[in-house]
């Protein structure tokens, strides 16, 4: 779940007290920003001279110093002169006051006497002495453009971790520690699953051969998935004109499009979603009420112009495939439909082994409803029938203000992986707004022309993303089922290679990915590089195994299990993938 607000408050006072300290050793800084983020808060400043991380210590000590004698802020109010008078040596909150000015908002000051000032909106701990001073740290220092431009200065942000307590930080400090075992952009080049190319470009990824056989897999599993549950596939090219975008919306909405390319006498993009495609193939053809729900689905990849800076292997890309689907409804089928959507995603994540998850209801912004598609009365009941589903399960759920998409409300699903980070996978829409910009239509029992409702869905949000998330929630030792090498067996000698290809063959026509390991190396080396590569079985064929036709057996999750039948084998491996997850 989301922090509560008392650790908000808290983290956005570190923030403060982190400015106070740099303010007392670097007298000469400037102070730029800093909000409370999620597992802690940050800073940004312009120092004369560059610092580093060996610098954060000094900084961290001279936090608690100032902490142990600070007890609270005090709020006062501005004007815009003596805001600017107060900060006149400090470009960057000259630039927010007079944004704040514009927007005819107040001007607030936040002071601790004699320690420190701040141009701030608020959100502070009521007693700063209730702060535990071990409940927080500096982590790292990073380059950051002031607003978030690349035409802007750099700054440098000092990042730091806070939680409710020393044992919360602690244990997050542990899970960090894990994470950095499990990192699938490491894991990714040691398994041979996929790389990124420079000569190709960030945040495109290409895949190995196991990396391949891994997403086959994964999409394969979920489009099995949807033909069981009425989804039907269409395909949709990846570049169309601009003029689709003009009517979704999109154009004028969404900056992650990358610059179009001139084809005869239009403007044509590669296309960052798929919804108006969907909908344009709707529109082609005439409906019915009879046919409601129709279940459109496809695998497709996505362009996006994600910066460089916040690419991360393959969980931030440019080229992310989606499983997308998009649902023709009438009004009174949204709650039945939202239910088989919310069937499947249970039973996915339950053999994907990922069953600790709560969801988000993603409103729109209740302060400020402009940039939104439709009309309140839309909104209100797209917002309701989202609420009566979600609370139908029982799930945990909680709603978040202002994170909804400009046409509609969604559910996120929030889950939690081996090492109990949080990851955002699945996600529904509830979409009013989109049908009414491509007058989409179907015939109702009454004869006349009703307007269907759109739900939008996808159940794995990218495979790309997807893949990172698995990578690191199995740490590379993916169940039997997932794994792209299901067993390697692993001959003596010369003399047994055949029967080893005889065993190969045989696996294989059941069904199974099998390798023989024929490398002129000593048994004991080829056991211990095969383990490395964390394939699930390994399978020893001597002299001995070929006269009694078995294999020698071990698990890389049981340890040895010894010498096996072909028939125990196969019967072992079908048992085993058929019911991991489950």
């Amino acid at each position: 779940m989301e922090p509560t607000e008392n650790l908000t408050a808290t983290r956005h006072s570190l923030a403060h007290l982190l400015a106070a300290a740099v303010q007392r050793l670097y007298p000469t800084a400037k102070r730029a920003i800093g909000p409370a983020i999620e597992n802690g808060f940050y800073y940004d400043f312009e120092f004369a001279e560059p610092i580093s991380d060996k610098d954060l210590g000094k900084i961290e000590k001279e936090m608690r110093k100032t902490l142990a004698t600070w007890s609270s802020f005090t709020r006062s109010e501005k004007t815009p002169d003596e805001a600017r008078e107060y900060f006149k040596e400090n470009p960057y909150k000259l630039e927010l006051i007079d944004e704040i000015v514009g927007k005819g908002e107040s001007i607030t000051f936040y002071e601790s006497s004699p320690y420190f000032t701040d141009l701030c909106r608020g959100g502070h701990a009521d007693d700063m002495s209730t702060i535990d001073p071990d409940s927080f740290t500096l982590s790292r220092i990073a380059g950051a453009y002031w607003r978030g431009d690349e035409k802007n200065a750099m700054l440098t942000r000092i990042y730091g971790l806070a939680f409710e307590n020393k044992e919360a930080l602690d244990a997050y400090l542990k899970q960090q520690e894990e994470a950095k075992k499990r990192d699938h952009r490491k894991l990714g080049k040691e398994l041979e699953l996929f790389t990124i190319i420079d000569e190709i470009g960030p945040g495109l990824p290409l895949f190995y051969p196991n990396g391949t056989i891994l997403r086959r897999l994964v999409e394969r599993y979920i489009e099995d998935e949807q033909e069981k549950r009425g989804y039907v596939p269409i395909w949709i090219p990846h570049i169309t004109k601009g003029e689709l975008y003009k009517i979704s919306g999109h154009l004028d909405k969404y900056d992650a499009m990358y610059t179009p390319m001139r084809v005869d006498e239009d403007d044509y993009y590669l296309k960052p979603m798929n919804c108006p495609h969907f909908m344009m193939l709707y529109r082609s053809l005439p409906h019915s009420y009879r046919e409601l729900p129709l279940r459109y689905t496809s695998t497709t990849t996505n362009y996006r112009y994600e910066k460089s800076g916040e690419l991360s292997g393959l969980t931030r890309v440019r080229a992310l495939t989606q499983d997308d689907c998009h649902v023709f409804v009438t009004p009174d089928q949204i709650e039945d439909e939202i239910k088989r959507m919310l069937d499947m995603i249970g039973a996915v994540y339950q053999r994907f082994g990922l069953t600790d998850f709560w969801v988000r209801i993603s409103l729109r912004d209740s302060k400020n409803k402009e940039g939104y598609l439709g009309d309140d009365t839309v909104w209100q009941r797209a917002e309701d029938a989202l609420r009566s589903v979600v609370k139908a399960t029982g799930w945990k759920y909680d709603e978040a203000d202002g994170e909804a998409a400009f046409y509609g409300p969604k559910l996120d699903f929030m889950f939690k992986d081996a090492i109990g980070r949080q990851w955002q996978l699945s996600t529904i829409q509830l979409d009013w707004n989109l049908p009414g910009r491509f007058e989409l239509e179907y015939s109702d029992k009454d004869g006349g022309k009703s307007r269907p409702v759109v739900i939008h869905r996808a159940i794995l949000g990218s495979t790309e993303r997807f893949l990172g998330v698995m990578i690191e929630h199995f740490s590379g030792a993916f169940p039997l089922w997932l794994s792209p090498v299901q067993a390697t067996i692993l001959p003596v000698s010369e003399k047994t290679l055949d029967y080893a290809k005889e065993v190969q063959a045989a696996l294989r026509a059941e069904g199974f990915r099998v390798d023989v390991d024929d490398r002129n190396e000593s048994l004991g080396k080829k056991i211990r590089e095969n383990k490395i590569k964390k394939t699930p079985y390994l399978l020893v064929v001597g002299e001995k195994e070929v006269d009694t036709k078995t294999v020698s057996a071990e698990s890389r999750d049981h340890g040895q299990i010894g010498a096996l039948s072909l028939e125990d084998l196969v019967a072992r491996f079908q048992k085993e993938t058929s019911t991991e997850g489950i």
